[in-house]
C-alpha cells in the first residue's frame, strides 16, 4: 500500500440511458456503471475561494490509476456520501508514463446535480 492508494475511495460511473416513454418521446435515467477507485481533492487555493464567493463551482482533482481513463463530461458518484461529480477535463491528457514507478492519472471535475428533467 502506498500513501496514494490509501487515499483512494470507491466511486461508480453513472451511465445516461434513454428509453421510449410510450408517447413518442423518451425518459432519461442514470444507471450505475463500472466501479473504480480514486482520490478526490478539492481546490482550496485563495484564488478558488474568491471565485467560489463569486459563484464559480468548486473544482476538484481526481487521481486514479493509469488504467482508469475518464472522458470529458463523464459522470460519477463517490460512494461514501453519494455526491455526484462531472469530469471537466480529458483523461488522456495527464498521466504518468508507463516507465514511472507512480501509477496515476488525473482529471479535474466539479460537483454536479443530475438534471431532474433530462
Amino acid at each position: 500500500m502506498s500513501l496514494l492508494s490509501d487515499a483512494f475511495e470507491s466511486c461508480t460511473l453513472l451511465e445516461k440511458t434513454r428509453v421510449e416513454d410510450g408517447d413518442g418521446g423518451f425518459v432519461t435515467s442514470w444507471v450505475d456503471g463500472a466501479s473504480f477507485s480514486g482520490a478526490l481533492v478539492k481546490d482550496s487555493s485563495t484564488q478558488m475561494l474568491i471565485a467560489q464567493a463569486q459563484g464559480v463551482k468548486a473544482i476538484y482533482t481526481l487521481t486514479t490509476n493509469r488504467n482508469v481513463v475518464l472522458d470529458f463530461h463523464d459522470v460519477f458518484r463517490r460512494d461514501k456520501d453519494q455526491k455526484v461529480f462531472r469530469v471537466t477535463s480529458d483523461g488522456i491528457d495527464k498521466n504518468t508514463p508507463p516507465s514511472a514507478g507512480l501509477d496515476m492519472r488525473q482529471v479535474t471535475c466539479e460537483e454536479w446535480e443530475i438534471p431532474t428533467n433530462a
